[in-house]
């Protein structure tokens, strides 16, 4: 074992030896590498979104034909810490008539639920935190603790607009959980495995070759439980203020605000695991820095798409973001899987180009369906209404109307 070939297993087992050295015990030693571990962890993934927020900031800045932050520092480089020491200086306080558990809570747990994640996420084929063999389904189950921080923050705020917001906020994540879910469930088919890392082994080629339409609906599923643009109804200002954090200033908004730009990055992770083959690569098994490389230019191009809709689409209406979810997304993906499941089994014992061929074929047949329905509807949205009028008898002379 070399540096280069297991770093994170190099330092772990030093580690280990010098704390057993101390005269502590194999089971405390180990106890205190897992705090170390996740203590790296949380604080790596906390300091790298100062980057991503410069870097979304003046990505958008291009599309929209401005330069972005571009005074403090080289390039800005320095505004988003500029920006975190305001925050930290602003006052930490508490609304009268707040119930101060849930809405001191609902910061920590938005965080919370986004770091989470990175314990399982396979960033190389021994770049991660723990590999569970239920990793998919961890997943799933740490997401929904940021959804519990959205609701708490709401319910303890002690405003309507507050409420009202988190209510809506709830109402578009657990919807477009549903899709997100049942397009998460092909990975896991196709690999016969819920661990991430077996399932980025399991891709030769990538997920997104067998089921396109998955890793689509997969993708849209994940900017809209991120609410983020074009389906950031959270932040509607002209109807909810601010949302479920209008109450919240100082640290405890910069930790919502946090939580939303580390939460794009993840899920962009989460779909380069699940789609794009992850960490695999040319050398990738040999050399894990390799593997690393390859899992961050693969996330880098999903960010990338995630940060072209932000910048280039209007916000839906609310009726238009669950219309998409319940009417189109949903149905879709369950077809979808279905479909998916039967050829897939169908085609076990054929070569792998005929059981990529075969999920393709399904797939167009899938998409021609869909785009059949999307024209209908659409035609029957804009049939004109027909309003029946009252037949009105003009009179001939103007005697007729004096008599």
């Amino acid at each position: 074992m070399t540096f280069w070939t297991d770093p994170i297993g190099l330092i772990d087992a030093w580690l280990y030896g010098v704390l057993v050295g101390w005269g502590l015990s194999s089971e405390v030693s180990r106890v205190l590498l897992y705090i170390v571990g996740a203590f790296t962890l949380a604080t790596g993934a906390m300091i790298f979104t100062v980057f991503l927020i410069w870097l979304e900031r003046k990505l958008i800045g291009r599309f929209q034909d401005r330069f972005g932050p571009n005074r403090v520092g080289p390039f800005g480089i320095f505004q988003t810490i500029a920006d975190m020491l305001k925050i930290f200086t602003k006052e930490f306080i508490t609304p009268d008539g707040a119930d101060r558990i849930p809405y001191n809570l609902g910061p920590v747990l938005a965080v919370a639920g986004v770091l989470l994640v990175y314990a399982v996420l396979p960033f190389g084929i021994n770049f991660l935190g723990v590999n569970l063999d239920m990793g998919a389904l961890y997943v799933v189950a740490a997401g929904t603790i940021g959804e519990l921080g959205i609701i708490l923050a709401g319910w303890g705020s002690n405003n309507k607009y507050a409420l009202l917001g988190a209510f809506r906020a709830i109402g578009q994540l657990i919807s477009y959980e549903v899709p997100m879910l049942l397009t998460l469930l092909i990975p896991v088919m196709l690999s016969g495995s819920m661990g991430l890392n077996t399932i980025v082994k399991a891709q030769n080629p990538w997920f997104i070759i067998y089921a396109p339409l998955a890793g689509l609906i997969f993708f849209i599923s994940l900017v809209a439980e991120n609410a983020r643009a074009p389906f950031d109804l959270v932040e509607a200002d002209s109807e909810l203020v601010a949302g479920f954090n209008i109450e919240y200033s100082g640290l405890k908004f910069g930790m919502f605000y946090v939580a939303e730009f580390l939460h794009a990055f993840t899920n962009s992770v989460l779909f380069a695991v699940l789609f794009l083959g992850g960490w695999q690569g040319p050398g990738a098994e040999t050399y894990p820095w390799l593997g690393l490389l390859y899992t961050i230019l693969k996330t880098s191009v999903v960010f990338f798409a995630i940060l072209t809709l932000r910048a280039g689409l209007p916000r839906f209406r609310i009726d238009q973001v669950m219309d998409i979810n319940w009417k189109l997304l949903t149905p879709f993906s369950m077809a979808i899987l279905v479909v998916t499941a039967v050829v897939d089994k169908s085609l076990m014992q054929s070569s792998m180009t005929g059981r990529i061929l075969g999920l393709l074929a399904a797939n167009l047949v899938l998409l021609l369906v869909a785009l059949r329905f999307l024209r209908n509807y659409a035609q029957k949205r804009r049939r004109p209404l027909v309003v029946p009028t009252a037949s009105i008898v003009l009179p001939d002379r103007i005697d007729e109307v004096l008599s």
